[in-house]
């Protein structure tokens, strides 16, 4: 039984610091099948979404999804520090309980007990080792939480700067696209005597944020879980509002810069594919379209009324088709599972942008913000 004991508790101990290192130290994306932490994740996940769905009003769900990324790193930090000391209280037991007590007391109870002391290296003095192999595993013990506790302290910050980084575009994307983002209203915006310049200025700092947001979230892949400051924003919907202006200019206007958008549609359709490979998400039809024919149609009026002409004809349909078959499946894959509602391909009017918004502003009778002057300040655009 002492041998077993001491096998398990190996065990135990080896797998939390291969999590460990991969979750945390090993930047690139782990392949390998099964992960203790990934399951436990998704599982935890999946109870989470059950319990906000059941229970959470419709109005405070975001909030209640966004507690789930922070209080996960809690959860999960402690389970692995439970669970190296456990594994070590299993070594201790598993070789003969080699300890001393204060008031002359033996048993698993003493070996859990020192095993605590020493990882949080408290150093109480109670119960101690009284053998040359329980010496050396406690100072093993000691070297390693101490070595845990370290890289768990310089984890969380290195979390917190990867969320902000990726949260200042989504947050200049407001202006620019409207709340939430759209196509539409982001060529709408740009179209000016230096319009294209804007554009492609824009286009070229979304293509860095998404090799940015890849690189981060491949090294840290519950930084996916962290939801934006409002509502009507978050990094999915971002992304795919950069991909449906990318398609656009790539079937039209004519002379806009298709050579910036190509680059950009290539760089934020990788990242996305590779979070869905990432979260185990296969591809999916979306429930509806989100671009039928009627609103493309709109979308084609309401951008030639203000001088962008997009393409016409079959070809620069089925052209467009193509573009977004390549991206959409893989946005309806992560909005499903994360909850997250994907962007109109028009400007939704039923209320004002995000900076537009001051907080003792009444909401009507139809739950909707007070929209007057919205139109004529966004014209400004």
């Amino acid at each position: 039984m002492e041998i077993l004991a001491a096998l398990a508790g190996t065990t135990l101990i080896a797998v939390i610091l291969l999590e460990g290192f991969e979750i945390i130290i090993l930047p690139r994306r782990v392949t390998r099948r099964f992960r203790f932490s990934r399951h436990f994740f998704t599982f935890l996940w999946h109870a989470w979404k059950i319990i906000v769905s059941a229970f959470a009003p419709t109005k405070f769900r975001e909030t209640w999804l966004s507690f789930y990324g922070p209080l996960f790193i809690i959860v999960m930090l402690s389970v692995w520090v439970l669970g190296l000391i456990l594994g070590f209280a299993m070594l201790y037991w598993g070789t003969g309980s080699s300890l001393r007590a204060a008031d002359g007391s033996t048993g698993f109870i003493n070996d859990l007990y020192l095993s605590g002391t020493t990882f949080f290296t408290l150093g109480l003095g109670d119960v101690v080792p009284s053998t040359t192999v329980a010496r050396i595993l406690t100072v093993t013990e000691a070297g390693l939480g101490f070595g845990f506790l370290a890289l768990i302290i310089s984890y969380i910050p290195a979390l917190n700067q990867s969320f902000s980084r990726r949260e200042v575009n989504i947050s200049l994307l407001d202006a620019r696209a409207g709340s939430p983002p759209s196509a539409a209203e982001m060529l709408h915006r740009h179209y000016s005597k230096h319009g294209t310049y804007a554009l492609r200025q824009l286009l070229e700092e979304w293509e860095r944020w998404s090799a940015e947001f890849l690189e981060d979230h491949l090294s840290y892949p519950v930084l996916a879980y962290f939801r934006s400051q409002h509502d009507n924003q978050s990094w999915l919907s971002a992304l795919t509002a950069i991909l449906d202006t990318c398609a656009l200019v790539m079937v039209g206007p004519e002379g806009a810069c298709k050579r910036q958008a190509e680059l950009t549609f290539a760089m934020a359709r990788h990242a996305m594919v590779d979070l869905c490979l990432v979260f185990v998400q296969q591809p999916s039809k979306p429930t509806h379209d989100r671009l039928p024919q009627d609103k493309l149609a709109e979308l084609r009026a309401n951008l030639k009324a203000v001088g962008l002409k997009l393409q016409d004809g079959e070809p620069a349909r089925q052209r467009l088709l193509e573009l977004r078959m390549m991206y959409e499946p893989y946005a309806n894959a992560l909005a499903s599972y994360f909850m997250i509602t994907l962007p109109p391909w028009l400007p939704t009017r039923t209320r004002r942008d995000n900076w537009q918004v001051i907080v003792w502003d009444e909401d009507d009778e139809h739950g909707h913000r007070n929209t007057q002057g919205e139109h004529e300040e966004s014209e400004h655009f």
